[in-house]
Order: C-alpha cells, then structure tokens, then sequence
C-alpha cells in the first residue's frame, strides 16, 4: 500500500519517524515534505496530501502539524478529502471503518512518537465496513460536499 506523508515544520521530526517506522513496515512511502524545521505553511503540505489522494498516488494519507487542527481543517478543504484529528486508536481506526477517512491528521505537540505509531497502525490496518448504515451517511457527506462547494461566497 502507497502511503503519502506530510507535515509542515512543527511535525518534521515526528514525521520523519513515521516515515521510518512506515517503511520498516513494509509500506511504500511517499514523502511531500516539509524536509526541514525552517517555518512553513500548513495549508501548503494539506494541498500535497490531499493531491496525492485525489490523485490516487496513495491509499492514505498522513499529515502532522503542531496541533493537528489547522492541517485537518486545511485538508477537509479538499473535495474527495476525509481527514480526521486522532490522539488515540479508536478514532484512528474507527474514522476509516464508519467515516471512510482517508488522512490522518497528527498534532506532533499533544502525541508522542509511540503513541504516533500506535495511530498509524490502528488508521492502516482499518478498513470502511461498508455498512448501510455508514454508506448512508458518507453518501451525504458526499451531498454537503456537493452543494456546498458549488457556493459562491460574497
């Protein structure tokens, strides 16, 4: 499975420890950056991921800010993009099972590297059940998606 990585400055070191602990894990990662500490914009780095996303360049996404709110926030800008905020496993792995989420946001000041790992692997491991109930629901996320994005804001 393709997995794209990103992060601005503040998740820089927490990323490249997931990149590593990915690819020891057998996983194909592809890293958007940011490659250093030097500051830069969050927004920036959800565009990448989400890219990857639409694109199918990857299954999923990870993508790691300071808090972890302005980078989901940013992504869930992005139509197709399902991004959720986790700091523990069962939103990590019940957000792909109900809500089909495709990235998952890390705040690389509220979560340690161990726990950053435990995450990932709840959020990798995880598939959509692809339940009535949950296709329902994701079938109207899909409609706000639609309606609103067609919106011309004055």
């Amino acid at each position: 499975m393709n997995i794209v990585i990103g992060s601005d400055h503040a998740g820089f070191q927490l990323k490249e420890g997931l990149r590593e602990f990915l690819e020891e894990e057998n996983y194909k990662v592809i890293d958007i950056g940011t490659y250093s500490e030097i500051p830069v914009d969050y927004p920036d780095f959800a565009e990448k991921v989400g890219t990857a996303i639409i694109k199918n360049e990857a299954a999923r996404a990870i993508l790691i800010c300071g808090s972890g709110v302005g980078a989901s926030v940013a992504a869930n800008k992005i139509k197709g993009i399902r991004a959720g905020l986790c700091h523990d496993t069962y939103s990590a792995h019940q957000g792909v099972e109900h809500d089909a989420m495709n990235v998952l946001v890390i705040g690389s000041r509220i979560v340690g590297t161990e726990l950053a790992k435990e995450l990932v692997g709840a959020f990798l491991k995880a598939e959509f059940t692809n339940e009535d109930r949950h296709r329902r629901r994701l079938e109207k996320v899909e409609a706000l998606e639609r309606r609103f994005g067609k919106l011309k804001m004055s």
